[in-house]
Order: structure tokens, then C-alpha cells, then sequence
């Protein structure tokens, strides 16, 4: 058979698929559009100021008119804007003007305490009614209904799905309840206190302790330096019902809250909401005054610095496992600015200057210097400080070393101006991204635009389109030049004082005193990493091969999905879709992916996430590919997948033939620069002795090697592995692995089609015949453990209070599976808002356990159910006993019709709201030319999720939870168990 009708003869199938596949869209589709219109003589908002807008007021930045703000006799102040992605959806937020920056020094991790108990019982909910309320709507915990607490904000969400008048109507009603009357109340508090008390304690350890000693040194002397949301445990442990309602009356106040609702309504509609259900909240008293924040100041014994900034504060941190870090910081003040246009076209200009500084510093690392990563930003941090931060990464001890390079490249970029041509490669891609902007500005998602403007508020800063940002920037043209440049790269590094801070694992490495004279010390401005200002253009790029254009296309039925096939045995598929204007995704599915490794060659694998891609292509090294892609919209991710090797990239129609060229490229003519290579071993091996120092790290060391019964292609490599691979292994191992398989290609998004397919037609239509996997590498599956009646013991180095456990059960995989695999998930959430309930809510003994179902598509075995949990050594016990009592009762009893809709919803409205763009239905059909079974699975895509039966679920959790039993792992400290189990 020749391969021309082997194309014609696997493709043959879609045809017939097409017409059963046609109510696919629709049917997961549901309400095609639900705007909520003004009704007349009701929807009337009073205070509304559309000429006036608040946000606005003193600056010369364009009015975005899409906002309608308004200002209420209380203080409240809201936005309220019109949107309609996704459909239906509405974003709502309350913003509260205070975080842990207004906390007295009794008061510390009160604010976030206060988040907690908001959600707890209000107005009109009782207790722990209203996450289940929210879920019963469709909106997910964590993902659509969450807070945040930061040092000068709190922020409470709401992401409402399918949100029709009378929902969108309660929630703010119900939301307003919960801001301005929480029940405060010792019961409350004694119920939430414990959860965040377990939050406090899975985040504390070597990370915790290392972000104390950084905000204590960096904002030296000023308020932020003691001021961390989560608080301390004195602090906590002595809270009163009274304390705490005293926190919230001085600061939850209507003149300091911020209402924003975005939705897919009439502004007239959401304003009128918003000033009835927020008009009537009064605070009695005079509100607070916010306390002084501080400005950094030099300490008295400053040492002169070479830049004529004086260096002031440093610690050494010393933590056994972590990589070392050196991070250094030029202090200014925090100043309430005037946000103008003039004020804006400074900011883009000091970050084109750092843009140039961080290019360099990056040549510099490739080039052999003595960091693995190094890099600039200019932030300002809680209205406290304007900085510029230094971030470098040493390759061994030799920091000094290291950060002499470092500071070698700034003082370079200070000392003389940039070329004209670096300057214009830095603003191509700036200007790229502003584009980029504006074409998807009318398909921001409603949340997006919810969170901006609520940024906005914190940092005391106007909003403003895209369209104007481009505007400003190419307003600027006369600006971008060497010399405007250098003083904006010489502003950058200006400041009141220099503070430092760095992180090793070794006892004596550095004192405080030693870190502080090498920051002082003069440094040589070294040129080597500036940019040649070469150009590499695509035009002069080999070709890939002969083009040869598809032998067949066909529909798929979903939309005008295209399936095309190639003589030499590619195949693609094509989805275009003007809905996402600017937006195009490509996927190249290729090879094996894990099955393709042979047991010795888990360190390839994990090298290979990194370095493959650098490597380059053709005669092209990692500095080619970057000025390849300076002014073009490209990416060039990869993973490897259970069964598949991915590249992926979002680009635009104007780039994407240059982004096909790219991955085809590294399929026909990859390269092997070295460079990249050493630098990932490097980056492994620092990487490495950190696994051990929590549980965290062991998890993420151990597990996928544990849960494939110690298959070791998942084992992570140590560095004796690390350092033994060779760059003729590595080539030989890659070049094996990306010349084996079938090769897919996805384009979906804005696409114009024909031109598409003649792009393809060039790139991977011109490959080589690929063979196809070996039968031994096709058919390699992998194992799950059996069940253990006691967990296995992992060990950590860390804190003494720290452990963390699973469980797992093994499910299976393959395409043919879908339909189970999404009733599977469900059982996964539903397991999980157990868990949820009855370790944090009842027991408070775990703030955030996880249960995730996994279900591989392109191999027969590999998913699993999964719990994970960090809790107090001592509750491990517990924490098993109540997973397999869960396990035990839904197999039982299956889940309540409640239990059933609270997790059934969130995903129907997630369907709803996700298949609008284009990744979702990548996601669905990828791997279809060669698979058709995951056509047939789409059509029940949304009746498996929402048909399904507290009697299906049952049955799977007594298929898969019982029958097994469970493999069990506990990660306790190493002071607290003699063993270890790797």
C-alpha cells in the first residue's frame, strides 16, 4: 500500500462522522447570549457621573468611556462596564482599602483573618453557607468566588456564570450582606481560626523565613517590614470577637470600599444594582487615618557606593538545600504621582532601558558567566517604595564572582548609551505586544478588566485602553534614542539606598558586612554582552524541503474544522474562528513522548523540557532564534505528555507561517549548541538539594516516580546523573526521539485557511517521511502500585511541624474511556469538597487538600485519582483514616443530589464559558486525524456532565476506590521517622 492512500484511507472515516457531529457546538454551547437590558424607569442609577468619571479625575489619559463610574453620598465608590466575555458571566468585585499595612501591632494577620470570617456567616448567610450557595450557581471555590489580602488592599471575588437578572441581583445583595455584616462572632472565630492557622503553617518553613528576613531588610525601618498578611501566631491566638469587630468598623467603611461589576448587562442596569444595595451601609465615628507607611532611609553607617548610592542594610539568610540567590534593591520613596500621558511615556521609557539591561545580562549568562540568571525590574511595593531590583542566581559559591558580572553589565549600560539597533529590537517588541492589545481588546475577558481597575485603585493610578497605551507609545518615536535611553537606564538606578539580601546553603559562605563591601566596591563596566546589532531574517533560512501540498482535506463537523493529510504522512487540523481577532494556537503533537525513553534516560527527559528548544535550529543558535523572533509574535513551548511530545506557540496570521517554519525546523534540522545544555545541568543540579528541604519539594522530587510503581524514566535525576550526561548523548537520545512517530500539526484561532494550508504545505508538508513507532516503544505502558496497608514514609529536612500525605487509587486512560474519565472528575471534586469540609471546615486541620483525577488520552493506562494534603505530622493518621472513609461511603452511598449539582454546575457553566475560545476546542479535538474516537466523544462532552447520577458515580468510586485499596505516601520531617522510602 502505497503511503499516498494510506492518507486517503485513515482520513476516510471523517467524512462519515460529519453530519452525526453537528450538534456538537450547540449542544455544549447552551445560552447563546443573556445581556441583561435596562428596563426604563427602573434601571436608573442617581449617582452616576459618566462626565466625570473618579478614576480620572487630574490627569490627561483619555477617558475609557466603556467604564461608568459613579460616587455614592456614603463614600462608596463604584465602576460598572458592559462585557460579554465569556457570555453571561459577570465579574464582581469589592475592593476594601486596608490589608495588614493598617494593622496595630496587636492587630497582626487580623485583615486576613477578617477575609475568612466574611465568607463564614453575614447578614443573610448562615454558617458555611456561602461557598455551597456560590457552587449551586456554578461558581467554582478558588477559581470564581476567593479573596486576597496584601498589605493595602482586600479583595473579595466573584466570577458569576450564567448570571441572569434575578442571580446577579441576589449575589450583590448577598455580597454586600457579607461585607458589611459579618457575623463576628466567638463561634465564627474559633471555627476560622484554626483554618488559617493551617494556612499559616503550610506556607511556613525554609520560604516563609526567607521572605521575613527579605521584607525586614528591604524596607528597613518602615512599616512594611513587619507587616506580613498572614500575621503571627501570638497575634492570632489572641483575637476576640471584640478585637476583631473593632478592625473591621475602623476599616471596612463605604468611604474606603471600591464596588466593581463587570458584566454582560446594561451599565445603567449594574450601576442601579450597585447603589441599592450599597446606599444604605453607614459606619458610625469619623473614618481612620491611614498610618504612615515610611520612606526608605540610609542607615548611619551606610558605605559610600560606587554609583553614589549608599549601600545600606543586608542579611545573609542560611538555609541547608536551597540554591543561592543574591538580590539587591536601589530604594526610593513611594510618591503619590500626577498619572498623566507625560508621566506614562517616562515609565515605558525606563522599561525599554531595563528591557536593554535584562538582554545583556542574559548574553552574559549564555556567554559563560559566573550566574546561571540574572535580571532588572522596577517595581513600586505597597505605597511604600519605589525600587529597582536586582535578582541574580550564582552558579557555585563564587558569588562575588557572580555578582561582579552582574553589576559589570549595569555598569556598562550607565557608562554609555545603547545602539540605535538594540533600542529598536526592544521597541519592535514592545510595540508588538501593544498591538497585540489592541486586537484583543474587545475579547478581554470581563474579569481581566474587573481586576485591572481594581489594581489601579491599590496603586493610586488611572486606567486607560489599549488603544492608548499604543498611541503613547508610538507617540514617543523622537524619544527612542541612545541618549534619552541612558537617562532613563541612569534614573533607573537612582535612589536613596542600596539594600541587599542573600541566600545560601552553606554556613560561612558570606557575613552581611562581606555582601555589603561588594555592592560598594568599584566595578569595571564591562561591554561584552551588548547586543552586535546583526539581523537574521526568515527569508534567508534554509528551506525545509520540498513543498508538497495535503492529498486530502476533510470537515469534521465541529465548526468548519478541517482535517488535512500529507503524502509523507503528517496529518492537520484546522480551526478558524474570527471571534479572537489577533489570536492563533499552534500545537505540533509529534513522536512518543514518554513511552519513547528507555529506562536509563529519565535525566534526558528532564534536561530535554529545558534545553531542547535553545539548542537551536539549523545553523541558528539561542541568540539567533531571539533575534529571529525580535517584532514577530512567536512562542516555542515544549512538554513531553504521556504519549505525545507537544511544541506549542501563540502567534497571529501574519507570523504564523514563520512559527510553522520554526517547529518544522526543529523536527528536520535540529541543532545542538551546547551552551544551553551545560546551563540546564547547571540549574538541575542547584535545584536539586532543595527538593529536600519540605514536604513540598519531596512531593514534587518523589511522587510521579512513586505513583508509576518507581518506573525510573520518571525518576528525578541527582546530580550525579545530571553531570554524567554528555552534549553526544543528549544529541543522540533527542535526535532518536524527534525523528520517531506520527506528527500532527493544530492550527486553531483568527486564521485566514488558504493561506494556512500553503504555509503548511511548505513547512511540514516538506518533512521527510516520518517511521513510525517502534511496536516496543508504541506499546510501552506504565504500572501503579499496589495497595499498602501502611503508607510508605518519605523524609524532609524541614520544619518539625511540617508532613503532607496521599492517596491514590489508579483509573486507566485512552480516548475511548472520555465518557467515564469525565464522570471520574466529578467524583474527584466531589471527593474533594469532602475532604474540603471535613479537614479544614469541621477539623481545621489542613487549610488546602487537593483531589485531582487524571485520565491520559493518548495511552490505555497512567490515570489516577489522587488526595493530597499538607497538614501537623501527628494528623497524618487522621488524614488517611478520612480519605478512605470517604472512599468507603461513596462507594456505599454515592454522593448526595446536593453534593452531586454543587460540583456539576461550576463544570457546565466552566463548558459554557471555556468553549468560546479556541484552546478549548483545541483541547477537546486535538489528536483527531489520527484518533477518531475523540470525535465520537465529543458529542456526549456535555450529558456526561450533566446527566450524570448519584448511582454512575457510586459505581465508579466502588470500581476504582474500593477495589484497589489505596497507595499511600506520608512526607514527615526527618526528626520525626527513621526511614525513608526512596
Amino acid at each position: 500500500m502505497s503511503l499516498l492512500s494510506r492518507s486517503v484511507r485513515a482520513l476516510a472515516p471523517f467524512a462519515l462522522l460529519a453530519p452525526l457531529l453537528a450538534p456538537v457546538a450547540a449542544q455544549a454551547q447552551g445560552a447563546a447570549t443573556c445581556t441583561i437590558q435596562a428596563s426604563p424607569g427602573e434601571d436608573v442609577p442617581k449617582y452616576a457621573r459618566p462626565d466625570d468619571p473618579w478614576i480620572f479625575r487630574g490627569t490627561d489619559i483619555p477617558i475609557d468611556d466603556e467604564w461608568l463610574m459613579g460616587e455614592l453620598p456614603n463614600g462608596v465608590r463604584y465602576a460598572v462596564r458592559e462585557n460579554g466575555v465569556p457570555p453571561c458571566q459577570a465579574s464582581f468585585r469589592v475592593a476594601i482599602d486596608a490589608g495588614s499595612l493598617n494593622e496595630e501591632d496587636s492587630e497582626r494577620g487580623f485583615a486576613h483573618l477578617l477575609e475568612h470570617m466574611t465568607f463564614r456567616q453575614s447578614r443573610d448567610f448562615g454558617p458555611g453557607e456561602a461557598i455551597p450557595y456560590f457552587q449551586r450557581l456554578g461558581a467554582s471555590l478558588g477559581a470564581d468566588t476567593n479573596a486576597s489580602t496584601g498589605p493595602t488592599q482586600t479583595v473579595y471575588k466573584l466570577d458569576l456564570p450564567n448570571a441572569n437578572r434575578a442571580k446577579l441581583s441576589d449575589s450583590v445583595r448577598l455580597f454586600a450582606g457579607m461585607i458589611e455584616a459579618p457575623t463576628l462572632s466567638s463561634d465564627n472565630l474559633a471555627a476560622d481560626l484554626p483554618i488559617v492557622l493551617a494556612e499559616m503553617r503550610d506556607g511556613a518553613g525554609a520560604n516563609r523565613r526567607i521572605g521575613e528576613v527579605t521584607q525586614s531588610t528591604f524596607f528597613a525601618g518602615q512599616r512594611l517590614s513587619q507587616r506580613n498578611p498572614i500575621g503571627t501566631l501570638e497575634t492570632l491566638q489572641g483575637a476576640t470577637q471584640e478585637s476583631v469587630r473593632a478592625f473591621h468598623q475602623r476599616w471596612y467603611r463605604p468611604e474606603n470600599a471600591v464596588v466593581v461589576l463587570v458584566a454582560d448587562a446594561d451599565p445603567q442596569v449594574l450601576a442601579a444594582l450597585i447603589e441599592r444595595e450599597f446606599s444604605d451601609w453607614k459606619v458610625p465615628g469619623q473614618p481612620a487615618a491611614a498610618p504612615d507607611f515610611g520612606d526608605p532611609i540610609a542607615p548611619a553607617n551606610a558605605l559610600p557606593g560606587a554609583d553614589g548610592v549608599p549601600v545600606g542594610e543586608a542579611a545573609v539568610i542560611v538555609e541547608p538545600g536551597q540554591a543561592r540567590a543574591v538580590n539587591y534593591a536601589i530604594m526610593r520613596p513611594w510618591v503619590q504621582v500626577t498619572d498623566n500621558i507625560e508621566y506614562n511615556r517616562g515609565v515605558l521609557l525606563k522599561q525599554l532601558a531595563a528591557g536593554i539591561v535584562n538582554r545583556r545580562l542574559e548574553n552574559r549568562a549564555r556567554a559563560g558567566g559566573h550566574y546561571l540568571y540574572a535580571q532588572v525590574s522596577r517595581q513600586k511595593v505597597a505605597r511604600s517604595v519605589d525600587g529597582t531590583y536586582v535578582s541574580l542566581a550564582p552558579l557555585d559559591d563564587n558569588w562575588e564572582a557572580a555578582l561582579a558580572d552582574v553589576r559589570s553589565v549595569i555598569a556598562d549600560a550607565l557608562a554609555q548609551p545603547p545602539s540605535q539597533a538594540e533600542i529598536d529590537r526592544v521597541v519592535a517588541d514592545f510595540d508588538i505586544s501593544f498591538v497585540n492589545g489592541v486586537e484583543q481588546a474587545r475579547i478581554q475577558a470581563g474579569s481581566q478588566l474587573a481586576d485591572t481597575l481594581v489594581g489601579a485603585v491599590e496603586i493610586r493610578e488611572a486606567v486607560a485602553s489599549p488603544q492608548t497605551f499604543l498611541d503613547v507609545f508610538r507617540s514617543m518615536k523622537d524619544r527612542f534614542t541612545p541618549d534619552r535611553l541612558l537617562e532613563a537606564t541612569r534614573d533607573l538606578f537612582e535612589g536613596d539606598v542600596v539594600r541587599a539580601v542573600m541566600l545560601t546553603p552553606q554556613t560561612g559562605e558570606a557575613t552581611a558586612e562581606q555582601l555589603r563591601e561588594a555592592l560598594a566596591a568599584p566595578v569595571e563596566a564591562s561591554s561584552v554582552a551588548r547586543d552586535d546589532g546583526s539581523t537574521i531574517n526568515f527569508a534567508d533560512l534554509p528551506a525545509i524541503g520540498e513543498p508538497a501540498p495535503p492529498v486530502q482535506r476533510a470537515e469534521l463537523g465541529v465548526f468548519d474544522t478541517e482535517a488535512l493529510a500529507f503524502e509523507n504522512g503528517v496529518r492537520a487540523m484546522l480551526f478558524s474562528r474570527d471571534n479572537e481577532p489577533g489570536r492563533v494556537t499552534v500545537r505540533v503533537r509529534f513522536g512518543a513522548g514518554w513511552r519513547g525513553f528507555e529506562d536509563g534516560e529519565a535525566a534526558y527527559a528532564q534536561l530535554g523540557q529545558v534545553a531542547l528548544i535553545n539548542s537551536g535550529i539549523g545553523p541558528l543558535g539561542q541568540n539567533d532564534l531571539d533575534k529571529l523572533a525580535s517584532g514577530r509574535k512567536l512562542g516555542f513551548q515544549f512538554r513531553i505528555e504521556d504519549g505525545t511530545f507537544v511544541f506549542e506557540g501563540a502567534t497571529r496570521q501574519e507570523d504564523l507561517a514563520d512559527q510553522l517554519y520554526l517547529f518544522a525546523a526543529k523536527l528536520a534540522m535540529p541543532s545542538w549548541d551546547e551552551a544551553p545544555l551545560a546551563r540546564a545541568k547547571a540549574s538541575m543540579r542547584l535545584a536539586y538539594d532543595s527538593y529536600g528541604a519540605d514536604p513540598s519539594g519531596v512531593i514534587n522530587r518523589d511522587l510521579d516516580w512513586l505513583l508509576r510503581d518507581r518506573d525510573p524514566r520518571f525518576a528525578t535525576a541527582d546530580p550525579d546523573e545530571i553531570a554524567a550526561v554528555t552534549p553526544e548523548q543528549f544529541r543522540a537520545v533527542w535526535e532518536r526521539l524527534l525523528a520517531q512517530g506520527p506528527v500532527e500539526v493544530d492550527v486553531f484561532g483568527d486564521i485566514d485557511r488558504e493561506a494556512t494550508v500553503a504555509a503548511l504545505s511548505r513547512t511540514f508538508g516538506a518533512l521527510a517521511p516520518r517511521p513510525a513507532l517502534p511496536p516496543e516503544v508504541a506499546n510501552r505502558t506504565v504500572s501503579f502500585p499496589e495497595a499498602n496497608a501502611e503508607p510508605l514514609v518519605l523524609t524532609h529536612n524541614g520544619d518539625a511541624d511540617q508532613a503532607a500525605a496521599v492517596i491514590a487509587w489508579p483509573t486507566g486512560g485512552g480516548s475511548a474511556g472520555l465518557p467515564e474519565s469525565r464522570k471520574l472528575d466529578l467524583l474527584g471534586r466531589i471527593f474533594s469538597i469532602r475532604l474540603l469540609d471535613n479537614l479544614r471546615e469541621r477539623m481545621g486541620a489542613a487549610y488546602s487538600p487537593i483531589v485531582n483525577s487524571t485520565w491520559p488520552k493518548d495511552v490505555d493506562t497512567g490515570g489516577m485519582i489522587f488526595a493530597l494534603v499538607q497538614i501537623e505530622p501527628s494528623q497524618i493518621p487522621g488524614f488517611f483514616e478520612e480519605a478512605q472513609a470517604i472512599a468507603a461511603d461513596l462507594a456505599a452511598n454515592g454522593p448526595t443530589a446536593d453534593e452531586l449539582e454543587r460540583v456539576v454546575e461550576p463544570v457546565k457553566q466552566y463548558v459554557s464559558r471555556a468553549q468560546t475560545g479556541h484552546t478549548f476546542w483545541l483541547n477537546q479535538l486535538e489528536g483527531a486525524t489520527f484518533d477518531p474516537q475523540r470525535l465520537m466523544a465529543l458529542n456526549t462532552l456535555w450529558s456526561d456532565f450533566s446527566e450524570a447520577t448519584p448511582e454512575e458515580i457510586r459505581a465508579l468510586a466502588e470500581r476504582y476506590l474500593v477495589s484497589h485499596g489505596g497507595f499511600k505516601v506520608a512526607v514527615m520531617p526527618a526528626s520525626a521517622s527513621p526511614s525513608a522510602g526512596r
